[in-house]
């Protein structure tokens, strides 16, 4: 089993920063990726940014991309995201998620295994 905690979450301001992290525990060598989704209310929970952690390999969503920075230590099991020009559409309950090994990057949370509770983050306008 593989426990995932989220913290960084809060309230900020269009234009403003947060790092979000994720701490790994428990069965940690399954893990092959890990990944951040969001949802916000009223919407399907969508990917994020994924890390691949024995290659550092990464993906991001086409509305994220150059603002949002994913990265991990693998000696702490956490992964974290560095976000900057944060948005009112980036309002949503941010979860990170881990799946085990294999080929290529998975990109559908129906491949992830574990899940965190969530943090939210809510841009005010």
């Amino acid at each position: 089993q593989v426990y995932l905690e989220e913290s960084g979450g809060g309230l900020v301001q269009t234009g403003g920063s947060l790092r979000l992290a994720c701490t790994a525990a428990g069965s940690t060598a399954r893990i092959g990726s890990m990944a951040w989704f969001r949802q916000a209310p009223g919407k399907e929970r969508e990917i994020v940014s994924v890390i691949r952690l024995n290659d550092g390999r990464t993906y991001y969503a086409d509305s994220v991309k150059g603002r949002f920075t994913i990265s991990r230590d693998n000696a702490r099991n956490t992964m974290y995201l560095q976000i900057v020009t944060l948005k009112p559409d980036d309002t949503a309950l941010y979860y990170c998620a881990a799946a085990g090994a294999r080929i290529g990057i998975p990109l559908t949370t129906n491949q992830y295994t574990y899940w965190g509770q969530g943090t939210q983050v809510t841009v005010s306008s």
